[in-house]
């Protein structure tokens, strides 16, 4: 039984991340219908930036936890209005396209600079240590990312439910065209909310440089995953993204400690429950079934 709460607590902790990227994109897709596949390089950002801002410049885990998701959302909204905003009327394809150059632009520019090996992050002394959860003892900084990704993810929903500019973005994003036709101006939340969903990303990345390799090829292995969270959740559901980022951090960690001796499952368990949630529901467990023309 120990074990079993262990691993949930493992899969809560990686679902903490998911979360946070699947937000990031959730709200990116659904206002700009943008899959952004640089999502997982600025991810990879985020914890290098964090690296190097400790290592070049002395500024601790708590200041780079600020400095770099809003460095990177200000970065974000400056490529959105300097190429992505160019695109939007054309076929998707070429935002995909756009962004995946971008991805390897970024990597090779930070495989340029330090190399591809990992770099190690310290711990912050402050989180250092174990917590005794009764049963079994846990890593302090996993206990606190799992506390600060929920109060993010909620602090994000009480934002965009108890706001008026809030809700216009949650309407634009789970509802563009409906919100067009009673005459708000989508377009003006463009750009901001990009950069939102880039901040977001940044923020996942400096919380797993204490915890994961920092390389320029973190976010890679990351994105796939990520992406299958979003379709689970449903494209452009901000509600879904969360809910199935944690839940799919369960059944990835629930299937490496029961499902070991059947590694192909094990490996690819995320891409077998969204194929069985699209054959089920094709918009997602959250997503909205389009009407037909």
């Amino acid at each position: 039984m120990t074990g079993f709460f262990q691993n949930t607590f493992n899969g809560l902790v990686s679902g903490a991340f998911y979360a946070l990227l699947a937000l990031g994109l959730a709200v990116i897709f659904g206002m700009l219908r943008v899959v952004n596949f640089a999502h997982g390089a600025f991810y990879m950002l985020g914890a290098f930036g964090a690296y190097v801002l400790l290592s070049e410049a002395g500024v601790p885990f708590w200041a780079a936890l600020v400095i770099m998701p809003v460095g990177l959302a200000l970065l974000g909204m400056a490529l959105e209005r300097a190429f992505i905003h160019r695109l939007t009327r054309l076929d998707p394809l070429y935002n995909f396209l756009l962004t995946f150059g971008l991805t390897l632009i970024l990597q090779d520019l930070v495989k340029l600079r330090y190399g591809v090996q990992s770099s190690p992050y310290a711990t912050p002394a402050a989180l250092s240590g174990s917590v005794d959860l009764g049963l079994f003892d846990f890593p302090t900084y996993r206990v606190f990312i799992l506390g600060f990704a929920v109060a993010v993810c909620v602090g994000v929903w009480w934002v965009l439910t108890r706001t008026r500019i809030g809700m216009v973005v949650r309407a634009s994003t789970e509802r563009p065209e409906l919100t067009r036709a009673f005459g708000i101006d989508v377009g003006r939340w463009v750009t901001p909310v990009f950069g939102f969903g880039i901040g977001l990303a940044g923020l996942a990345g400096v919380l797993a440089a204490p915890m994961r390799a920092v390389n320029p090829l973190m976010g890679a292995d990351l994105i796939i995953v990520v992406f299958a969270v979003v379709v689970i959740g449903g494209l452009g559901s901000i509600f879904g993204s969360v809910a199935a980022g944690f839940g799919i951090g369960l059944v990835q960690a629930w299937g490496e400690a029961y499902l070991s001796g059947f590694p192909i499952v094990s490996q690819t368990i995320v891409f077998i429950v969204m194929a069985a949630v699209l054959l089920w529901r094709p918009a997602g467990l959250f997503g909205r079934e389009e009407a037909p023309a």
